[in-house]
């Protein structure tokens, strides 16, 4: 049986139109990073039960790529699914953590887009952070993340992709009083016009930075 990071009593809380994050955070202790998206697509879309499940978006291709020199090394090509036992374990072993900055929102319109997601309910940031006492930097990777957590801590510049901007969460637990990082990178969705190399390219930066 796979590893399931589902969140039932959110997904039975969804109705009216608004829909739950369906996901729990996946935190480790150890985390460096966390990647913060907007929000998972609909299940329909959905090949695994974890973060970035659309078997068409190239997130998981891009650290396969990075630390395996293999785009396929997390994808199971004949179910057409990406090995979710496997990335959890690489997540622990590198200190990859995973949740969205909107934990309510409603689609304006079917499809997976973030330009047609009403935020309805933001992530509280400075819980997760709480239960990530040796977190170097947040990287989002698309616009609506973007600007959803500027506007959660209050951050008056939102960074162009490939920059980032210092938080206002400047002592962090464990790490040293360094300033906590927000770094903006390309999204992995297939439809953000940048080829797979160069978003390799710009993830491997950051990531070899950062961990």
């Amino acid at each position: 049986m796979m590893t399931s990071y589902l969140n039932t009593e959110n997904i039975a809380r969804s109705k009216g139109g608004v829909e739950y994050h369906p996901l729990r955070p996946f935190l480790p202790e150890n985390a460096k990073v966390l990647f913060l998206g907007s929000f998972p697509p609909q299940r329909k879309r959905w090949c695994m039960d974890f973060y970035y499940p659309n078997f068409i978006n190239d997130h998981w291709r891009i650290e396969g790529q990075i630390f395996f020199g293999d785009k396929n090394h997390f994808v199971d090509l004949e179910a057409k699914r990406f090995k979710i036992d496997e990335i959890i374990a690489f997540c622990h072993e590198k200190g990859l953590a995973f949740f969205d900055t909107s934990t309510a929102i409603r689609r304006l319109q079917d499809n997976a887009s973030d330009k047609f997601l009403e935020v309805v309910e933001p992530t509280d940031i400075s819980a997760l952070l709480q239960q990530l006492p040796h977190l170097r930097a947040i990287v989002t990777t698309g616009e609506k993340a973007t600007e959803t957590i500027c506007a959660s801590l209050g951050i008056p510049t939102i960074p162009k992709v490939n920059t980032f901007v210092t938080t206002p969460l400047a002592i962090r637990r464990g790490a040293g009083g360094e300033a906590l990082l927000l770094w903006r990178l390309p999204s992995s969705s297939r439809a953000y016009p940048l080829s797979f190399d160069k978003k390799v390219e710009a993830y491997r930066q950051v990531l070899n930075l950062l961990l």
